[in-house]
Formats: C-alpha cells, structure tokens, sequence
C-alpha cells in the first residue's frame, strides 16, 4: 500500500485520536446527567409505579448495561472531524427537553434526553458510535412513557387473547369456567383479567431480559437466530400471562378468592417470568440446533 511521504519541514499529520484518549466529552456527559435527574424522578414517581408501565427501569437498566459493555469498542473509536451533526442533534433535543418540561409532557422530555444521549455519544465518536450501541438504544425507546390512549389500545386485545386461550385450555381440562369478555367465572367467583395480566408491560421486560441474555451467551453465528428469538419473545411473553392466569384461576378454584389476593398473586408472577425463562431458553436451544444444522449443510457459517 503506498503512503505519501511529508514535505521537509512540514509537520507528519497526525490520525484521529480515540475517543480513550481525551476527556473533552467529559462535560457534556456530565450535563446530560444534571438534565436526566429530574426526568427520571419524575419516571420514578409518576410513571413506573403503574403496573402497564412497570418495565421502564427494567429496559432502562439492562440498555445502560449493555452499553457499559460496549464501552471499549466505543473508546477505541476515532474522534469525529467536526460537531456539525452531534449539534444538530443536540439542539433537537434542547428544545424537546425545554418544550415537555415546560408544559408538562414527560414523553416529550424523555424522548428529549434520548436524543441527547445520542447526541453525546456522537459528539464522543461520530456515528460510528450509534452502530456500536444501536440495538440498546433503540431498546431505551421503550422507556418513553406510553399514552394512556395507546395503551388501552393495545392492553384490551391482550387481555382478550389471554382471556380466551385461558378459558379453553383449562375448560378442555374439564374446569368449568366460562368467560365474558375479560371476566372469567369460575365456580362461584369471578375473576377480572387485569392490566398486569395482558402482558403488555411483560413483554417490554421480557425483550429486555432477552437482549440481557444474549449479551451473556454472546453473538451467534448467524445473525437470523438472535432477530428471530427476539420476534419470539412476543408470544413467548403471552404464553407465560396464560399461565399466569390459569394458576391464579385454578388457585382461586381450589384455594378460595381469599388465597389469590394475598402472596400467591405475587407468586403468579415469579411462575409468569419462570415460565418465560424457560420458554425462551427452550426455543434459543431449538434455533441454535437449526443453527448448527444449516452450518453443516452449507459447509460454513452464512
């Protein structure tokens, strides 16, 4: 490879440094923190203590951890050669941050430091950093409250799905339940498919545990295996919340209605995540078989 030689006297030009080795970023992450205190109070009173919003801190947590993990491939990238774009981000976020704290719209002032945090990560190593990140910070999304709206829309046929394949499974095991739209009757009680039932707040945990998981087990080989367990998660987690109605079913059947409103509901929901654990770890052990099936064939990883 041929490398052009510098002029005599003329300074050699020197490569972008790493981001590793300078702390000109220091400061702005350091606003970025002051900004996010008060967002993520807010979260934490107003917001996360509802049941249908309850995986915020959860995704919050495991993509910070994730993108903890990748800090060192971040490090060892080249330093932008201009603010241009980072700057252009930032102050998109400014003025979404101004606007929902302003008049009150916590979306807007978390979509707000979301940007933000782009944008430093941007200012530390350019874009490059995004695609180092980007599975994370597409799942600190999911951390932007929901609207009271959206979620009603969704949770309804949840909690309808639940609802339905709950009834049959247990009534074809000769239980004699019957439902009314999220209601299920069973003897003398009645019991109402919550909003924690629907799985709506459980799935958005659940992805979260799923990309946890696959951190720790590491990349696959094929890049299809780990897109299709995530996709897989969504049924997975509605799988689990009919488990975790027909438990609470069959204890309130057997045990009374006084039983289901003190610990084991609270049980019924470490047998939810059981459930989806195993769920998941069941259906990765069967895509990595396919993996190594399709490797064998084709003589190599694709």
């Amino acid at each position: 490879m041929l490398s052009r030689t510098p002029a005599a006297g003329a300074p050699p030009s020197a490569a972008a440094p790493p981001v590793g080795s300078g702390v000109a970023w220091l400061l702005p992450f350091a606003v970025l923190a002051a900004a996010a205190s008060p967002t993520l109070w807010s979260l934490a009173t107003r917001v996360w203590p509802a049941q249908e919003q309850s995986h915020g801190p959860v995704i919050l947590a495991v993509a910070l951890w994730l993108m903890w993990q990748r800090r060192d491939r971040i490090a060892a990238l080249p330093a932008p050669a201009g603010w241009g774009p980072a700057a252009l981000v930032m102050s998109l976020a400014f003025v979404l941050l101004v606007f929902g704290r302003s008049q009150g719209l916590l979306q807007a002032e978390v979509l707000g430091l979301w940007l933000a945090g782009a944008a430093w990560l941007m200012l530390a190593a350019g874009v490059a950093a995004l695609r180092a990140v980007a599975l994370p910070l597409l799942a600190l999304l999911l951390v932007v409250p929901m609207p009271g709206i959206v979620v009603q829309e969704v949770t309804l046929p949840l909690k309808i799905a639940v609802s339905t394949v709950a009834e049959q499974l247990l009534h074809s095991a000769g239980y004699p339940v019957a439902r009314s739209g999220v209601i299920l009757a069973v003897d003398q009680y009645k019991l109402l498919v919550a909003d924690a039932c629907a799985g709506l707040a459980s799935m958005f945990t659940l992805e979260a545990m799923g990309l946890l998981y696959m951190q720790l087990r590491g990349p696959s080989v094929q890049r299809w295996r780990d897109v299709t367990l995530a996709v897989l998660l969504v049924p997975i987690a509605l799988a689990a919340n009919v488990v975790r109605t027909m438990v609470l079913v069959l204890v309130t059947f057997h045990l009374g209605e006084a039983a289901v409103q003190g610990l084991l509901h609270g049980l019924a929901g470490v047998v939810l995540f059981g459930v989806a654990m195993v769920l998941m770890l069941v259906t990765d052990a069967g895509l990595a078989a396919v993996e190594r099936r399709r490797i064998a064939i084709r003589g190599g990883p694709a």
